[in-house]
């Protein structure tokens, strides 16, 4: 199969959280922002990806644009994974990380959407012989900071049937708050994103252990400092995650030995190519993976069908908010708990051609 075309569709999707939409982005946080790719070989065939693009959306189109799609047009679709390594060397002057990466992420995601389309199977029965058909799935609150609000937002979550709830929360007050409003049972987490100082961490870790926390995220800045986020873990035996703004298996080889929780995001990691690489690194290493998947385009389509193929993928996160429209209004939502893997080819991902029109910018 060869590549014909290569197509950047930027889109903004409002959505609700209940928060005041501040402390998670660099600015107010009240859309989700898409950089969706449409990739059409010659036979037909149609394969959809996306890059991560949270306030950056202009920056990774037009590094798609520019850097990523003219090496495709005409190329052969055999070998995935040796084309994405081609792109990450002939594009490593602009950078070994960071957009270049969500852009090839977008593009290596719709190359393995093609490529699983043309086996006609889904993205996971072509990577795993017997992979699950239902995962479960842990709510990913917003940050809300005021005790009251994280207490109600957890107890929602609990009772639709959420067996793990992670807050974003990184005052001890609101964390509290967090855990009495998921009770006792619930595995409870929270990401905080590089915001307290190491002294800050050792302050506060101690009440991360006595609220039996299930994971601390991101603790301390920078978050792949691996000595630093290994110290943490094994003093205060509270297991620490980390990963979601690594890109490459590189990356993540510095940390595998050191935490448990590994977090590839497959729109910035290198797309499926390398979030398989990270799977096999964490094996090896003994750590476990816990994919960051904040999206609703075809990231979180892969990224289902990625947890489904390989076991050593815990949960599937899923971001506690309401979109004002899903790209594919078919989209698998939790229900009690679990999200279905459907089985469909490819990603699974077909969006609808008039949304598209409405939110495309």
């Amino acid at each position: 199969m060869k590549i014909k075309s290569v197509d950047v569709i930027p889109l903004q999707i409002p959505f609700e959280d209940g928060s005041t939409g501040s402390g998670l982005m660099p600015t107010k946080w009240t859309t989700l922002e898409i950089v969706l790719v449409r990739i059409e070989t010659e036979n037909g065939i149609v394969g959809w990806g996306d890059g991560f693009a949270y306030s950056c959306r202009r920056a990774v189109a037009a590094a798609i644009e520019d850097m990523v799609a003219p090496l495709l047009v005409g190329r052969e679709i055999d070998d995935i994974a040796a084309l994405n390594l081609e792109l990450q060397q002939r594009l490593h002057l602009h950078g070994r990380y960071g957009i270049t990466m969500f852009a090839i992420s977008a593009i290596d995601i719709a190359l393995w959407d093609i490529a699983a389309k043309h086996e006609e199977t889904s993205l996971a029965r072509l990577l795993a012989v017997r992979p699950r058909t239902s995962l479960p799935a842990y709510a990913s609150l917003m940050r809300y900071a005021e005790p009251d609000l994280v207490r109600s937002f957890a107890a929602k979550a609990v009772a639709e049937g959420y067996k793990t709830v992670k807050l974003h929360e990184i005052s001890l007050d609101a964390i509290k708050a967090g855990r009495q409003g998921a009770g006792t049972e619930t595995k409870l987490a929270t990401d905080v994103n590089c915001n307290w100082s190491i002294e800050q961490a050792h302050e506060i870790m101690p009440h991360m252990r006595r609220l039996d926390l299930y994971w601390v995220e991101e603790p301390v800045f920078p978050p792949d400092d691996a000595e630093a986020l290994g110290m943490l873990q094994a003093e205060y035996g509270v297991a620490i995650a980390s990963g979601e703004n690594a890109c490459t298996s590189v990356e993540f080889a510095r940390t595998a030995p050191h935490i448990k929780y590994l977090q590839p995001s497959v729109t910035k990691v290198g797309g499926v190519s390398e979030f398989l690489r990270v799977c096999d690194v964490a094996e090896g290493y003994g750590a476990s993976v816990m994919p960051h998947a904040p999206y609703f385009g075809p990231g979180y389509w892969a990224t289902i069908q990625l947890t489904a193929a390989r076991e050593i993928c815990e949960q599937f996160e899923h971001l506690y908010i309401e979109p004002e429209a899903y790209l594919d209004p078919s989209i698998p939502l939790p229900s009690g708990g679990e999200v279905e893997v459907l089985d469909r080819p490819g990603i699974g991902f077909e969006p609808d051609p008039d949304i598209i029109e409405r939110f495309k910018i």
